[in-house]
């Protein structure tokens, strides 16, 4: 593993960078309602679950050679309900707890933007999903093969910011929005971006070909 580089760049958006760069596909995985259990503005510790499943798929996925990274919108900071601290301490968590199954990520993406949110972040953003940026940044950093990448995401955002970053397909799964926006996500497939339904991560698992072939 490389030595972590933590930092808000010039966007203000948060980037970790764990992994070596290495040119290699990646599996982008969103966070609340994917890897960890949808809780709305997440920003305890001790609300922190990993879903069953998302180890054991980061784990395999790692085995594989693949990048792993979490991009995920993350509204609460710009809305000012908690701060990067408490993001940093939620992260700490999750990375901890895929530790103990030998599952690691290689980078964290994290967007605050929204344009109910406070200044200066009461707008819209090129990395704040459905647009690519978070994906791209993390693409650049880790020279990360962007053509053959899935994505995991519970959103038609998370399908929307797969489409557009140019990757192969997504996997749509359930979380606590239920499958209210399971028609809108499928609809961002077409002959050049596949979309799948699957219940949670652990059932994507067997639907994305760098996992399997």
């Amino acid at each position: 593993m490389a030595k972590p580089t933590t930092f808000v760049d010039d966007d203000g958006v948060w980037c970790e960078i764990l992994g070596q760069r290495r040119s290699a596909p990646a599996l982008f995985l969103d966070r609340d309602g994917v890897v960890v259990v949808e809780t709305h503005y997440l920003h305890e510790v001790e609300k922190t679950t990993l879903i069953p499943g998302a180890a054991q798929t980061i784990a395999q996925a790692n085995q594989r050679g693949l990048h792993v990274v979490l991009v995920t919108n993350q509204s609460g900071v710009g809305r000012g309900y908690y701060g990067w601290e408490e993001f940093r301490l939620v992260q700490d968590k999750i990375k901890a707890d895929l530790a103990s199954f030998g599952a690691h990520v290689d980078a964290v993406c994290a967007c605050p933007y929204h344009p109910e949110a406070e200044a200066p972040y009461d707008r819209e953003h090129p990395d704040r999903k459905p647009n690519p940026g978070m994906l791209l940044k993390a693409a650049a950093a880790l020279d990360i093969a962007l053509a053959p990448s899935w994505i995991v995401g519970d959103l038609p955002t998370d399908m929307g910011a797969g489409r557009s970053a140019g990757l192969t397909g997504g996997v749509h799964v359930l979380s606590a929005f239920g499958d209210g926006f399971r028609t809108e996500a499928l609809a961002h497939g077409d002959k050049d971006f596949q979309v799948h339904a699957a219940d949670s991560i652990d059932d994507a698992r067997g639907l994305i070909p760098l996992l399997n072939d």
